[in-house]
């Protein structure tokens, strides 16, 4: 038979898909096994080749772990709500929710070609009002207990978008969507209180099986600070009304992380904003620094906080004394000083602190070591850069000669600091003025606002009216203001409380927020009663195996951590992680090196490949092109390579379909050995591969295993070992050849074969022959030489007798199958 990929690649789909071969089994007695990828977002522009490779990384684990005796549960859904598709129907005249089905539909069918073996019974819709329902649930949750609350702060503002952006959604001042320069609002908006749980977030982090960066990437996010506050007395004219005017001293409290170095603050620097405070509180500061601060004010957060050289700054013409020196030092006021961190202020020693340093220098301001890092000594070193390491304490009075690390504290309690923790994470902007998106299910009553205490008067929707249906509109374009405030019949409620006249919030939940739980959705995706069953949950969860972009590191598993955290909290989860392990894809790039996009002219259409190669010919190109977690740009060559190595295994296995199997010991038994030898060293090899990922180097081994098996005699469980091997990788080929054989069982749930380690042992190693420890040469031996004849060999050597000469061995020690290590 000749290898036909269409033919035999819709059949099996085919059945696959009627059969529910692969559907969980929530009552399995086989150990749970609960592997997930990011839901993709189903834009207009479909897959192209680079989407796929997670998913078939993820598809060839989950059959792997099948094979291994495990119950996978391994769905697909869609996270459909957000900005593309609502810009992609603005642009096309259409409503986004039409446009959302058609993208799915394409998806799904594009997604089904691969053969990936996911239950597509537990598949999910963000923008389903059966899914959203339970975002809103989950949001009332947090409102409930505080979590969620409304306020005025500053944030990204899209003037092309009309809405607003997460700070992961700038890149480089710019929206990452449609490159419109980011504005600053002050805005009120609807936050989550994940700061909350910071110390949580970060703690939990230990013990996870995640890349070391990635681990990293949440620290620094989170942010956590352990310094002391210090309170510095500052000096000056203030205008306290009208009619009066005094000189008053002012206590200014600052956060450091540096206590110890607190005898080296020349300077003291203040946020824009807290000197804007103080102007409004009385202080008469001159035209510079109103300009300066106004200047400042007017700039992003974001473009501020970006590390750079080139610091700004004025003096304020205020003066603070230094509590440890007794010094009189310049209060300055700089914008790279934010007033949203810590107290607004900061001490500078520009002699241990990078930026400090640079800041004095062009300002000449005084740089002043008090941390040396040659102690004792009589002098210190000039400083040509800031010295930001530990050493002992100098010029810092009764402190001088202690370690550094412990004066931090000594130096605290000494001038009557407080220890103290701080973050730099921020709570979650999740209100979005944009149409496609979860209503948020919160009512907003003026009467009661009066009445209220809190002036607020905003309160849930009551659970039993859950979903908050998204309304139909047909103008739902941006304008500024929330598109869902136009309707009527939306937007005018009655208040839950005084049956007043009353409004829904006009505004969408961020599609973070969506995406923030989807994972424990598939374990009870059918559930109206609840967003998922507790005892369900407790079986399935927490997620064995994760795979997920790179660009996903931060925001998206901070906030699934967050909600997990809480959910926790509030006794619906039994576990506060959700991912056990972790692992990233790298991208595949266009021909020319460069991310696919269709602006760019590279992407390379899967529809057209499967077409002309078939699903598993392009399953193993992905899969063989290099390293999992590194790019690598789309060769057209590279996948006729893999196309000829399943047209050679076809036809390999075909010969012996077509022709009795040798019976054991038919075959010499040099030659047998050989082959069984190879086939149980590709067991290891292939298995072990792909636990770790590797999944090019697990390819190559069934490439290699090919070579050495074509023309030699077999046996039939040779070839159905060889069979089980190629199928997490090539699943359609090898259920064909499978069923050809003679079997009518189902790959996915036979057991995955296991390796003699008698069978594997080399028959050579390289002996390592050393001379006092120094290795001089190298010899093929067999394995089975014994420690005398090693030995022999060794001094026999025309290299080591070289370095010998005329000396006599003092000893001689052997190491089994490593080296021989000659003493002299």
């Amino acid at each position: 038979m000749k290898y036909d990929p269409k033919k035999i690649e819709k059949k099996w789909q085919k059945r696959w898909l009627e059969e529910r071969i692969f559907r969980a089994h929530d009552d399995s007695k086989k150990p749970k096994y609960y592997q997930l990828e990011t839901f993709p977002y189903p834009s207009s522009a479909g897959l192209h080749v680079g989407h796929p490779k997670g998913y078939i990384a993820e598809d060839i684990h989950a059959r792997y772990m099948r094979m291994k005796g495990c119950e996978v549960l391994y769905a697909m859904g869609w996270d459909a709500f957000g900005l593309p598709t609502e810009n992609y129907a603005i642009k096309v005249g259409r409503s986004p929710k039409e446009v959302a089905a058609e993208n799915i539909k394409n998806f799904k069918r594009q997604v089904q070609m691969f053969g990936l073996s996911y239950d597509w019974e537990r598949e999910i819709n963000t923008s389903n009002p059966e899914y959203y329902k339970w975002t809103q649930w989950l949001f009332i949750q947090l409102f409930k207990k505080g979590l969620a609350y409304r306020a005025k702060a500053k944030v990204n503002w899209c003037p092309k978008d009309q809405t607003v952006l997460a700070n992961e959604q700038v890149v480089n001042g710019k929206c990452e969507r449609c490159g419109s320069v980011i504005e600053e609002r002050d805005m009120e908006q609807w936050f989550l209180k994940i700061t909350d749980y910071a110390e949580r977030l970060l703690t939990d982090l230990k013990g996870l099986d995640w890349p070391a960066a990635t681990i990293k990437r949440q620290e620094d996010w989170i942010g956590k600070s352990e310094g002391a506050l210090i309170r510095f007395m500052v000096h000056g004219s203030w205008f306290m009304d009208k009619n009066e005017s005094r000189t008053a001293t002012h206590e200014l409290e600052i956060f450091t992380t540096r206590p110890d170095t607190l005898f080296g603050a020349t300077f003291l620097v203040i946020s824009p904003e807290l000197a804007e405070k103080w102007m409004n509180v009385g202080w008469k500061a001159s035209e510079e620094v109103k300009k300066y601060v106004k200047k400042s004010l007017s700039k992003r957060e974001l473009e501020r906080m970006e590390t750079q050289k080139n610091k700004t700054g004025v003096a304020t013409g205020i003066f603070a004394l230094n509590p440890a020196s007794k010094e009189e030092i310049p209060v300055w006021v700089a914008d790279y000083v934010m007033g949203s961190y810590g107290t607004g202020a900061i001490m500078a020693v520009p002699g241990h602190d990078e930026r400090d340093f640079e800041f004095a220098k062009k300002f000449k301001l005084p740089i002043k070591m008090v941390v040396c890092p040659h102690y004792p000594a009589k002098t210190c070193p000039v400083l040509d850069t800031a010295y930001t390491g530990e050493g002992h304490m100098v010029d810092s009075g009764k402190f001088d000669g202690m370690r550094s690390g412990e004066a931090k504290w000594e130096i605290t309690k000494f001038l009557g600091g407080e220890k103290k923790i701080q973050y730099k994470l921020r709570n979650w902007s999740i209100s979005r003025q944009r149409y496609w998106g979860a209503p948020i299910p919160m009512i907003h009553c003026e009467k009661c606002a009066l009445r209220d205490p809190s002036g607020q008067g905003i309160f849930p929707v009551d659970e039993k009216d859950l979903p908050v249906i998204l309304p139909d509109l047909e103008n739902y374009r941006p304008r500024g203001v929330p598109p869902l405030a136009s309707s009527k019949e939306f937007i005018n409620v009655k208040c839950p409380k005084c049956r007043g006249e009353a409004k829904r919030d006009p505004e969408t939940l961020d599609t973070f927020v969506d995406s923030s739980w989807y994972y424990l959705r598939y374990t009870d995706p059918h559930n109206d009663k609840a967003p998922f069953d507790k005892a369900k949950a407790r079986h399935w969860l927490p997620v064995d195996l994760y795979v997920i972009g790179a660009e996903h590191t931060v925001l998206h598993l901070l906030y699934s951590r967050f909600i997990t955290k809480f959910l926790h909290g509030e006794g619906y989860l039994s576990f506060t992680e959700p991912f056990l392990k972790l692992r990233h894809q790298g991208l595949i790039l266009g021909v020319d090196s460069k991310k696919m996009s269709k602006s760019k002219g590279n992407v390379v259409n899967p529809d057209e490949l499967i077409e002309e190669f078939g699903a598993d010919t392009v399953r193993i190109y992905e899969m063989f092109m290099g390293p999992f977690e590194d790019g690598a740009p789309w060769d057209p060559k590279g996948i006729l390579g893999a196309e000829r190595f399943l047209k050679r295994f076809w036809n390999f296995v075909q010969s012996f379909v077509s022709v009795p199997y040798l019976d054991t010991g038919q075959a010499p038994a040099g030659t047998r050995h050989e082959v069984e030898s190879l086939v149980h060293k590709t067991i290891k090899k292939v298995g072990e591969d792909i636990e770790n990922f590797k999944f090019n180097t697990a390819v190559s081994s069934l490439m290699i295993l090919l070579n050495g098996l074509e023309g030699t005699a077999l046996e039939k469980k040779d070839l159905e070992i060889v069979i089980k091997l190629l199928q997490p990788f090539a699943p359609h080929i090898a259920q064909e050849l499978w069923e050809l054989s003679g079997h009518k069982t189902i790959l996915d749930f036979e057991p995955w074969p296991e390796y003699d380690p008698k069978l594997i042992q080399e028959d050579k190693f390289t002996l390592v022959i050393q001379v006092n420890g120094k290795v001089r040469d190298t010899i093929e031996v067999d394995s089975g030489i014994g420690e005398a004849e090693a030995k022999k060999l060794a001094q026999s050597s025309e290299r080591v007798k070289q370095f010998l000469g005329k000396a006599i061995p003092k000893k001689t020690i052997y190491v089994p199958k490593k080296l021989v290590n000659i003493v002299i």
